[in-house]
């Protein structure tokens, strides 16, 4: 049966004296306008902007919706249907953020549902395909709450079957017979029977402890003598006992046994032992049971009193310098050599903001940074701090959500998704490593930069804004330049501490004279010998993920591509298979050509895989791990490298550019970049800020508590002019070389520019369509500004041909909103065309 609504509106005895209200809805689609539904007069009262709604959208979907504005014009072009049921009493977005979302979807050429898409966690939206499940912690002998028929009805078909059923909200309505179910589904989520998730993959698991307490009627002094007595030939289950009792006061405090103490805790020493703790538990000695947690726990403990730090005199100046350009700008950009102790300065002012009674946004661009700079955070903030980052479960995300919203948490630190956040009272953001391009969203749209986002949302909300960088966005000092920014800078690391020493190796020389160790120079090779003889730790940085970027047929050519994209399949060992980074795609490796049959098929190049598998061969004492998106897709894969690393359990780090971003170890005194040629030759006009930053930052990562930093860059082309300014640290260089660039050819900062992005399955429709497209552009915005179509490097993915079109406009505001209109206008255009229905046009301002 499927799910329709026909609402009737009881008319009330006095409808004439009652308002008749309506709701301009966002619904998460890619749609350019809002929807008007009208409000049941019963519900008047209960609107709320910024909350979520139910409404049936087309013929059979239901949807949840944010309410953007309440009114009394109902809308001219369609009958407006009936809001079915409100989810909250309270908002849930905030009046900030629906300012900020509009801003949003103005400046990146999106829709508004497409932003309110990306900003709720998936467990806020709701379709008529969500699911409803029981809550774990919901025992129906226990449950305080009274249930309806319609509620029992559901608590017993989500009992009856597997654990773990679910229902989506067709099957609920189905189950009932009625139309107006979400009433039932909203009151047993109130009284936390149960809870809702979107997808499968959603699915709710909570963070359960395993705890023990002392049975009931042990508690007594004479039953505990007796207990002791029988104990007495059996000392594993005595000892165990003992620290049960040190821990938990049960003669104090009756109260403190019954909440007991974590399993775990008990065996936590190494006499103590776990079999012992389940002979008691078996003999009733021990009570085990299971307790639901949060993945936020509150503190009970004072947090300040957890860490204390004091700032250097360097660190000192800065902070008062920050303060002091404070008070004339509202945007401050903290630009500080790597490892002079930019994080102290940062929670210095966190502690300022909190004290003044508002909330903080720390950004930081990877989920690694986070694992590592949460730790030093927590011992600060204790349960003030919130973490929101896309390895969290959907449930946790909501968590830190709803704690925002209710003030819990104070503090965010998180990656570029938390600047969707409720934040109302925002004091305080900052952006940590502000150059780097992961705060960049590619796809879907919205297209944004969390940078630039934070920026805005700052603005909106009277807060500043601190950004920091060791190697700062070309576009952002050029803001410092011209007087928009204040600029504070640290020229020393912190301590005694001084920058690494940096030297080139020639590749080209080393595989002359045939003395290259696979992909390592001797240099490198004896440099990391001398270092694990020393103790300390290496981080070696290669750009490229897998084991070779691909393999090749040496007798006739051949080399496998991916079937849906314009590349070739790179090869990962550890799975043994070929796979596309672009779109997934994956095929077992070939023993045979399957050209010509011959079996000399071999891998051509090298990722971190390959390295990882060299040096485990070439160093066999040495632990060596892996940081890149192949070793990091778990949850807590990032956090347990990470904490690997720091405890020493791992003396050598291969990674990506993952390697690269503000981790903080002590014991790394060398660093190795294995091809710095493959950055620095991208065909990009950011390739050489991208190499400097991602050079200087690995770099930064050695010598960074006393011991003196090495850094070895291998090159084919040791004369780039570019490895001068990265040996010498000097950025203020490297800028002004930069700079000149950009204005000589037009670039940002100096010109904005939006990315047109035209695909389709057939390449010459979508070639016909990115030449209309340009047409109708030449002839709003002047050829000057409109470069292209053309077909970009890799031109096929997902099986859509791509075509690029390039718009460069002026950075003035009212000619971009202007040019944005008329963007928009030729892309509606084209879109009319009857040949181009299919056709898909993606606009990317700014790109990265």
């Amino acid at each position: 049966m499927s799910l329709t609504f026909d609402f009737v509106q009881p008319q009330p005895e006095s409808a004439a004296d009652r308002l008749t209200l309506f709701a301009d809805v966002i619904l998460p689609l890619p749609l350019p306008k809002l929807y008007t539904y009208r409000v049941p007069f019963e519900l008047n009262d209960q609107v709320v902007v910024g909350g979520r709604v139910i409404v049936q959208f087309g013929a059979k979907k239901t949807l949840s919706c944010i309410v953007a504005a309440v009114h009394e014009n109902p809308p001219k072009e369609y009958q407006a249907k009936y809001i079915l049921e409100f989810i909250d009493d309270a908002p849930v977005v905030t009046q900030p953020q629906l300012k900020l979302f509009r801003w949003m979807a103005d400046y990146y050429l999106c829709t508004l549902g497409e932003v309110i898409n990306a900003a709720l966690p998936s467990a806020l939206k709701l379709s008529s395909e969500s699911r409803v499940q029981l809550h774990p912690a919901f025992e129906p002998e226990n449950n305080p709450y009274p249930l309806s028929e319609q509620e029992q009805k559901i608590v017993e078909a989500l009992s009856t079957g597997e654990e773990g059923k679910s229902l989506t909200f067709t099957e609920v309505g189905d189950l009932l017979g009625i139309a107006s179910f979400h009433k039932y589904i909203k009151s047993l989520m109130q009284k936390d029977v149960v809870f809702l998730f979107e997808h499968l993959q959603d699915k709710y698991s909570p963070k359960v402890v395993k705890k023990v307490r002392l049975a009931h009627h042990l508690v007594a002094e004479a039953a505990l003598e007796q207990l002791f007595a029988q104990l007495a030939s059996k000392s594993k289950q005595l000892d165990v006992l003992m620290r049960y009792l040190q821990r938990v006061p049960v003669y104090q405090n009756e109260y403190a046994n019954h909440k007991g103490m974590e399993k775990a805790a008990l065996t936590s020493a190494p006499h103590l032992s776990p079999s012992a703790v389940n002979t008691l538990i078996k003999n009733g000695v021990l009570e085990q049971f299971d307790v639901i947690v949060s993945r936020f726990p509150l503190d009970e403990d004072d947090a300040e009193a957890k860490m204390h730090f004091t700032l250097s005199e360097a660190q000192q100046e800065a902070r008062n310098d920050i303060m002091r350009q404070f008070q004339e700008k509202d945007i401050v950009l903290l630009h500080g050599v790597t490892g002079a102790g930019k994080t102290e300065i940062y929670i210095d002012l966190i502690k300022q903001a909190l004290d003044g009674g508002g909330q903080v946004l720390y950004l930081l661009p990877e989920i690694a940074l986070t694992a590592q700079i949460v730790t030093r955070l927590m011992r600060v903030f204790g349960s003030r701090l919130g973490v929101y980052h896309s390895k969290f479960s959907d449930n946790e995300r909501v968590e830190v959500w709803n704690g925002v919203l209710s003030g819990r948490f104070q503090v965010v630190i998180g990656v570029r998704s938390s600047v969707f956040l409720p934040f109302d009272n925002l004091a305080l953001t900052i952006v940590d490593e502000e150059h780097e391009s992961s705060y960049k969203q590619y796809d879907p749209s919205p297209r944004y930069n969390a940078r630039e986002v934070a920026l805005m949302m700052a603005n909106f909300q009277g807060a500043k804004t601190l950004l920091g960088s060791a190697t700062p966005a070309v576009e952002t000092y050029y803001q410092t330049r011209t007087g928009r920014y204040g600029l504070v800078s640290l020229t020393k690391r912190f301590g005694e501490a001084g920058l690494p020493e940096v030297e080139l190796v020639d590749t080209r020389k080393s595989r002359e004279q045939k003395t290259m160790h696979n992909h390592f120079t001797p240099e490198l090779m004896q440099a990391m010998e001398g270092k694990l003889a020393a103790k300390e730790q290496v981080i070696l940085f290669q750009n490229r993920r897998g084991y070779a970027p691909f393999i090749n047929c040496l007798d006739c050519g051949w080399i496998p591509k991916c079937k849906s994209c314009a590349v070739s399949l790179s090869y990962h060992k550890h799975s043994h298979e070929l796979r596309c980074h672009y779109c997934g795609y994956h095929e077992r490796m070939y023993a045979q050509c399957p050209a010509c049959g011959s079996r000399n098929v071999k891998t051509v190049g090298f990722g971190t895989e390959k390295l990882e598998d060299d040096l485990k061969v070439m160093l066999p004492e040495a632990n060596v791990q892996r940081m890149d998106l192949d070793t990091t897709r778990a949850k807590n894969a990032y956090q347990q490298i990470i904490s690997d690393f720091e405890k020493q359990n791992t003396n050598v780090l291969v990674g990506t550019q993952m390697v690269t971003k503000g981790l903080d170890f002590a014991n790394v005194s060398l660093v190795g970049i294995i091809n710095a040629d493959s950055i620095i030759h991208y065909p990009d006009f950011r390739a050489h800020e991208r190499a400097f930053q991602m050079f200087v930052q690995v770099s930064g990562r050695a010598g960074r508590k006393g011991k003196k930093g090495r850094v070895i860059i291998q090159t084919g082309d040791p004369q780039q002019v570019i490895f001068d300014k990265v040996i010498r640290n000097d950025y203020l260089e490297f800028y002004e070389y930069e700079i000149l660039q950009r204005r000589e050819h037009g670039y940002p900062p100096f010109m904005r520019i939006i990315r047109l992005t035209v695909k389709h399955m057939d390449a010459v429709v979508g070639e016909r369509a990115a030449i209309l497209l340009t047409q109708e552009l030449v002839d709003r915005l002047g050829r000057e500004a409109v470069l292209g179509p053309e077909a970009p490097y890799i031109f096929r993915i997902r099986n859509f041909y791509l075509q690029e079109i390039t718009i460069k406009l002026s950075r003035e505001h009212t000619v971009l909103r202007a040019a944005k209109a008329d963007i928009l206008e030729a892309i509606n255009l084209v879109r009319d065309q009857k040949e181009f229905k299919q056709v898909r046009i993606a606009a990317d301002v700014d790109p990265m």
